[in-house]
């Protein structure tokens, strides 16, 4: 066995990190983590949808699913899931193009037993002949979960517009009919599959932990080390992604949703040799740089474009699509060509002017900040992230091979450029009623590729850059270095410093993540925020017209990693900003400023409003169970509405209608604000009082706008349907808690924990409803609920109820069943849950802010409703179920939609239907905080 601990990692990791080669060259990375409190383990295996048998297109995936399904030691196809849930954690998996991943995370002191259930997936899975028909249907509903996703539907024409022979071009997802046949050929096939890719060789471990590295070294050969070792070697095709005759191609695309991007992709060998230097993340960044004189702010004065991105696109073992992605208006639309020129002058300034070192030193200056300050993130994400880096990068530099910029090459940088030119270049366009001709196998899209032009070619082959495109100048914002002050907090929670009548400020000092960072959140509450659909649509507008007019003054600061963002809510909006304190109120002053200023053209306006509207239009596209989400919400907080309803009130808005708005908006204001981490007291208190003096200006005081719930109780089984086209139904059923306090918050929390593992068990796994089931806690305006979902394309909405409430009815049983043991083991695993520690600054400011909006002042409630879980008995939430959800007269709300394939079943009708939304709304018991 090998060992190397020579691995570079940020001087603010308080980890510890060691590699290890086990004997049957399993690759594996250990971390020992102090502060955890959870354990996280992830197997990479370097098999994916490229290795799929040309006969059966998604059998990777396929595999993937049926290794959770029992192995010979743990033969119980729902025990790992079971045991994972009970224990605190979550488990996951995906199949890629080149890779699998598996991942899972659980409560530290029985991260043992878990390796030992997880590790049997790679040595000893059954593969239950019972079991196959079972789980290539769940592959079916997955598969249809995402019929009518655009992502999915351009995917598929993608696959089918390049070389036949490039792996690629594979259907990756698999459904009933690429894996149909016999039930006993299909296991032999499977496993044939797993005995010829699955190889310890090709499989990279890593184990988060607070144990030791001893320990988990240990952990490593103990339950890993009976992987079968085979010395596979991968031999993926030598053959590129596109032919010669698949360049100069336009791919025109026909999605559902209303939208105009043109991507323009250029054909670039295989990335990883250059994680070193990395010339195509400096390339994409003078790209995309969206400040003044830029490729973005060009076309945006045009009126040609709303967003740009470049460096995107889809990568492997001897590609990299190399995209250029520009969302269009509809002006934009019809000046396509001179689009496509803009971008190419813009290259064409890069490689005469913009390859120069200050400039690549700028954007590896502001990498090597990140490393130095580098945030932790959860056991669960480090080790998911480190398993796939052993992938792709040396040993030393699995940590840092993210951040690595050493140097500027020019022949590499400039070998890269001459490659984005028209004749590597291929088009795929996006838009309603192009030209079409075929239609896409298993998605259905409308499509059509054909040669581009020879005069468009000639025209795109001899550019001059114009005079209005110019690159960045150097970046007010960077800073060379910064360093956190070692201040302490004067209290173990944020204080207020600053209050005067409608103004509040909170502070806390961090001194535990030791980051020279900030957050800071302002939020300021308008009773003509939201207090109809109208008002809503014009806030949310006023937000985005904002957000839209502030991006070419601040992306400077936001490429200096100060981000900042605006948001609307039920009260009102939020500003919130992060980023490197020392420029950090730089940027604030900045957006005081220029929002102050709300130069709003007619030009921009009517961009941004079509936008929206797109946005909301496009909402009745979605996946029937997100619409159902957004109807939850929608349909219980009186301040909340249809995207559909904002829609057509946006419609007839004009221009003076949104000034008058903004005008009214701050006639009167509350202002709550929270600043977090490297800010000392006096500074916050200096901040607090030039933004009073700010509000003074321009508002009078106000207290905090009213967040109304409508009040489930005596209502009975209230429903309401949703006209969804969609081959699937969908259903939502929500209970919600009498109070908002924090014994109810411990017992429905409880509930969902209890329950949920066995309710995807039985519903997704056994009964085969759905891809998507499950239960969660979720908490409105602070009242405590828990919700029941299932989309299913095998039932309609009155047979999903039926199986909801049957499964609620029998679990009294399964609670009963569960020993003292088992139960304390529960409570003990949703307890860490609750009080998992703050991985990161950014985690902790999260949790403070949202402890402000809850109006928990103490900052203890976390701390309040486990004491609560600790007294809850098995009885407690039996009486619970048998009193308030075990009947079907029980108060409660059902959301459902009926799937065109289930229109001929039985309808869920009931006399206690919603159907205008509002009046029920209007005549409603709330709550109100």
């Amino acid at each position: 066995m090998q060992t190397q601990t020579s691995i570079i990692k940020s001087p603010n990791d308080h980890r510890q990190y060691a590699f290890i080669t086990l004997a049957n060259n399993l690759r594996v990375m250990l971390v020992e983590d102090s502060l955890a409190s959870q354990a996280a383990a992830s197997m990479a295996v370097n098999v994916g949808h490229f290795d799929d048998p040309v006969e059966r297109p998604g059998m990777a995936h396929f595999l993937e699913h049926m290794l959770f399904l029992g192995t010979k030691k743990y033969p119980d196809s729902g025990e790992y899931h079971a045991f994972i849930n009970q224990h605190g954690g979550n488990n996951n998996a995906w199949t890629g193009t080149e890779q699998t991943n598996f991942f899972f995370s659980i409560d530290a002191e029985v991260f043992e037993q878990s390796l030992d259930r997880f590790s049997q997936f790679f040595i000893a899975p059954l593969f239950n002949q019972e079991l196959v028909d079972r789980e290539r249907h769940a592959i079916e509903s997955e598969f249809s979960l995402k019929l009518k996703d655009d992502v999915r539907r351009t995917y598929q024409v993608q696959k089918e517009s390049v070389n036949p022979a490039h792996p690629f071009s594979k259907f990756s997802v698999g459904n009933l009919s690429t894996l149909d046949g016999d039930e006993g050929q299909l296991r032999q096939e499977l496993l044939a599959f797993y005995q010829n890719h699955y190889s310890a060789n090709l499989m990279t471990l890593c184990l988060v932990a607070p144990q030791p590295i001893a320990q988990l070294q240990a952990f490593a050969e103990q339950y890993f080390s009976a992987i079968n070792n085979a010395n596979l070697v991968k031999q993926y095709p030598d053959v590129p992604l596109y032919s010669q005759q698949l360049l100069q191609q336009q791919t025109n695309i026909v999605p559902l949703k209303e939208q105009r991007r043109v991507a323009i992709t250029f054909a670039l060998p295989a990335i990883d040799p250059f994680y070193r230097r990395k010339p195509l993340t400096f390339i994409s960044h003078l790209l995309g740089y969206e400040g003044k004189g830029s490729l973005l702010s060009y076309l945006k004065e045009k009126g040609w474009a709303i967003n740009l991105s470049a460096g995107g696109g889809v990568n492997g073992y001897n590609f990299k699509d190399y995209n250029i992605s520009i969302q269009l208006t509809e002006r934009g639309l019809s000046h396509l060509d001179d689009v496509i020129s803009c971008a190419f002058e813009y290259i064409e300034l890069i490689k005469s002017q913009g390859i120069e070192d200050w400039r690549y030193q700028e954007r590896a200056n502001l990498l090597n900040l990140a490393f130095k300050y580098q945030e932790q993130i959860k056991p669960l994400d480090l080790a998911s992230h480190l398993s796939i880096n052993m992938h792709h990068y040396d040993v030393d530099d699995l940590i840092y091979g993210d951040y690595r910029m050493d140097g500027l090459d020019l022949p590499e940088t400039h070998q890269l450029l001459k490659l984005l030119t028209p004749q590597n270049m291929r088009l795929q366009l996006i838009a309603p009623d192009l030209d079409t001709e075929k239609q896409a196998a298993w998605y259905h899209s409308p499509y059509q590729t054909k040669p581009i032009e020879s005069d468009r070619m000639a025209k795109w082959l001899e550019v001059t850059p114009r005079e209005a495109l110019e690159l960045p100048d150097k970046n007010p914002f960077i800073i060379a270095d910064s360093v956190a002050r070692p201040d302490k907090s004067s209290a173990p929670v944020p204080e207020v410093v600053c209050q005067e009548k409608g103004y509040r400020l909170w502070h806390r000092k961090d001194d535990e993540f030791n980051v020279p960072k900030g957050h800071m959140y302002l939020s300021m509450d308008s009773e003509q925020a939201s207090k109809t659909p109208r008002h809503a649509a014009l806030t949310r507008l006023y937000v985005e017209m904002l957000l839209d007019y502030l991006t070419e003054f601040t992306y400077p600061a936001e490429v200096a990693g100060l981000s900042y963002n605006i948001y609307p809510h039920q009260g009102g909006i939020t500003l919130h900003l992060t980023g490197f304190t020392g420029k950090q109120e730089a940027l604030l002053s900045l957006l005081i400023n220029k929002a102050r200023e709300r130069n709003f053209t007619q030009a921009r306006f009517n961009t941004i409003k079509r936008q929206i509207l797109r946005t909301w239009y496009n909402h009745s596209q979605a996946k029937p169970i997100s619409q159902l989400f957004t109807s939850l919400t929608v349909t219980l907080q009186k301040r909340s509405y249809e995207p559909s309803r904002m829609a057509e009130l946006l419609e007839e808005i004009e221009l003076e209608d949104l000034h008058e708005h903004v005008r009214s908006f701050y006639e009167r204001i509350h202002l709550e604000g929270l600043v977090y981490g490297d800010w000392l007291t006096d500074e916050v208190r200096q901040l607090g009082n030039r933004l009073d003096h700010i509000l003074s200006l321009v508002t009078s005081p106000s207290g905090e706008s009213e967040r109304e719930l409508v009040n489930l109780k005596g209502h009975g089984t209230l429903m309401r349907e949703l006209p969804v086209t969609h081959q699937d139904s969908s259903i939502i059923v929500y209970y919600q808690a009498e109070q908002a306090a924090p014994e109810k918050m411990a017992l429905f929390s409880l509930l969902n924990h209890t329950m949920s593992s066995t309710f995807f068990h039985e519903l997704r796994t056994q009964r085969q409803l759905g891809y998507m089931v499950g239960t969660g806690y979720l908490p409105l305006n602070r009242y405590p609920g828990m919700i029941f979902y299932i989309q299913s394309p095998t039932a309609g909405p009155l047979q999903l109820l039926e199986a909801i409430d049957e499964f609620i009815a029998d679990f009294n049983y399964a609670v009963m069943q569960i020993t003292s043991e088992q139960w304390e083991q529960t409570k003990l695993g949703l307890i860490n849950q609750v009080m998992e520690h703050d991985a990161n600054l950014k985690t902790r400011g999260q949790r403070y802010w949202s402890s402000i909006g809850n109006k928990d002042y103490q900052f203890n409630q976390r701390e309040l409703v486990v004491e609560n879980i600790q007294h809850i008995t098995r009885s407690d939430l039996i009486k619970f179920m048998m009193s308030k959800m075990r009947t079907k007269h029980g108060d409660r709300l059902v959301l459902f939609t009926t799937g065109e394939q289930h229109r001929h079943l039985d309808r869920l009708t009931s006399d206690n239907m919603i159907t205008d939304l509002r009046s029920f709304k209007q005549q409603a018991n709330k709550f109100s905080y």
